[in-house]
């Protein structure tokens, strides 16, 4: 990949990175404090719980995403950018700039997909980080 592209990338994730942060600060902690007003009946309460619930959840998603911007910032101080975790080859230059955190290329992702799809872990939640087992008793 050219000096040109990365310098772009790394563009592109710094800033993604700043307004993640800035975002971030004063919301993450503001957000999920409860209000004695919005606890008037049971239904405000869903609602409350409804509206912090989501709001937990973009909040996750961007604590994910931070890390994924983090990660490919570090493959690109590493000259790795670009590169396939699985096969080593270059990932296509219009698959980056559809997904700029993309670690496999289309056929590597495209076999790790049908394996997930043939096991009870493919039906698993992605953004949990974290393996279950299902236990019969």
């Amino acid at each position: 990949m050219t000096k040109d592209k990365l310098k772009k990338f790394k563009r592109i994730f710094e800033k993604q990175r700043d307004e993640i942060a800035v975002k971030g600060g004063g919301i993450i902690r503001d957000d999920f404090l409860v209000s004695p007003d919005d606890r008037f009946d049971e239904i405000d309460q869903a609602a409350t719980d409804i509206d912090k619930e989501m709001r937990m959840r973009l909040c996750n998603r961007e604590t994910l995403y931070l890390k994924k911007v983090d990660e490919a910032l570090r493959r690109i101080e590493e000259g790795i950018f670009g590169e396939c975790d699985e096969c080593g080859e270059d990932i296509e230059f219009r698959r980056l700039e559809a997904r700029p955190t993309a670690t496999l290329c289309v056929s590597c992702k495209e076999e790790q997909e049908r394996k997930e799809g043939l096991t009870a872990a493919g039906r698993q939640h992605k953004s949990l980080g974290q393996a279950f087992s299902r236990r019969t008793a």
